[in-house]
């Protein structure tokens, strides 16, 4: 079969899939702040997003189906982006649907990446990359969440009526700080549904690193005791 083909063939060149996984989120992060405003930015930020891409799909697609899944979901914002960058998006209507169509990846990569880190089978040090890469992922999902709310609601993070919206590094910003409980640093939360939105975060991000120390903790067996 064509698909279950190109999984292998995939699967052959990413042996160490969440390593790469793990690269090229920390890629995105760096090259994020470069897409504010010029086309070189832009474009740089696209490029690092096909690596994660690329990587995610390489790392969730263990079996057919959500290797599938992932591949439905990732090119239609690799698609849309560049719509964009072509200047089919005079309304911002495109960037918003690209931002829920990565919202959704995400989320399924993460569901498939935590189904693969906490299976019963012993720690290696791949999972170990996929855990971290889930947590980083984590981070982006809520980013992008944010990107959407401040769509609706313009000012959702202190932006000043007709003035000009948080970029998407500043949501991320934000993110990372409220996932790993350092507070959303100078970007200000405007409305209870928003700081609902937040302290979801804050939740995860403490229950996540919680559930991994137990995870790792419990891959030790117990040592029998010394009979006196």
């Amino acid at each position: 079969m064509g698909i279950a083909r190109l999984q292998s063939h995939v699967g052959r060149i990413f042996r160490q899939r969440c390593f790469y996984l793990f690269v090229s989120l920390i890629a995105l992060i760096v090259a994020a702040p470069f897409a504010a405003e010029s086309a070189n930015g832009r474009l740089a930020i696209q490029c690092a997003q096909v690596l994660v891409l690329v990587a995610a799909v390489a790392a969730v697609g263990r079996t057919t189906m959500p290797f599938v899944i992932a591949l439905l979901l990732g090119i239609p914002p690799l698609v849309l982006q560049f719509l964009s960058f072509a200047g089919y998006d005079e309304l911002g209507n495109v960037a918003m649907v690209t931002a829920a169509f990565y919202l959704a990846f995400f989320i399924v990569a993460i569901v498939y990446l935590l189904i693969y880190v906490f299976s019963a089978e012993v720690m290696t040090d791949d999972k170990l990359f996929g855990a971290a890469g889930a947590y980083m992922m984590l981070g982006i999902v809520w980013g992008y969440a944010y990107l959407l709310v401040q769509h609706v609601d313009p000012a959702a993070f202190g932006a000043a009526p007709g003035g000009r919206p948080r970029y998407f590094y500043d949501l991320l910003y934000m993110s990372f700080g409220v996932l790993t409980s350092n507070g959303p640093g100078d970007v200000a939360i405007v409305g209870a549904k928003v700081k609902a939105l937040v302290i979801l975060e804050q939740v995860t991000g403490t229950l996540f690193v919680a559930i991994l120390i137990a995870r790792l903790a419990g891959i030790y067996p117990p040592r029998p005791s010394r009979q006196g």
